[in-house]
């Protein structure tokens, strides 16, 4: 389990909170390339903007791979949490659905960043 990311308990879905209201939570989320975050879970509809892309390989919440989610920098992404399913609404990746609770690991050659906004 090298290659997994120990993130504080509070970090939650992202490297570090930025913010926080009543009505959105900003993350910013870094993963260098070989990384995997923790297994986590999505309880609020989101989006996010690639500061640095790469491909985001999905895995759920026992290890299965979900497939590769090619992440480009400065797309933007909208998705929807219905109970354990996580859809893409944005355009690209539209339809895509994953389990609400996985991992992901950077199976590119850079630094993958985001800026997460979930919605309360």
């Amino acid at each position: 389990m090298d290659n997994v990311i120990e993130a504080p308990a509070e970090a939650g879905i992202g490297s570090k909170k930025l913010f926080e209201n009543d009505k959105v939570i900003v993350w910013d989320f870094v993963l260098p390339a070989g990384q995997e975050t923790p297994v986590h879970m999505h309880n609020h509809s989101y989006m996010w903007f690639a500061v640095q892309g790469a491909p985001l390989q999905i895995y759920d919440e026992h290890g299965n791979d979900v497939g590769l989610f090619p992440v480009p920098t400065d797309g933007v992404f909208e998705l929807k949490v219905e109970g354990d399913t996580i859809e893409v609404m944005s355009d690209i990746g539209k339809g895509v659905k994953v389990p609400s609770k996985h991992k992901a690991k950077n199976v590119g050659n850079e630094t993958y960043r985001e800026i997460l906004v979930e919605w309360k």
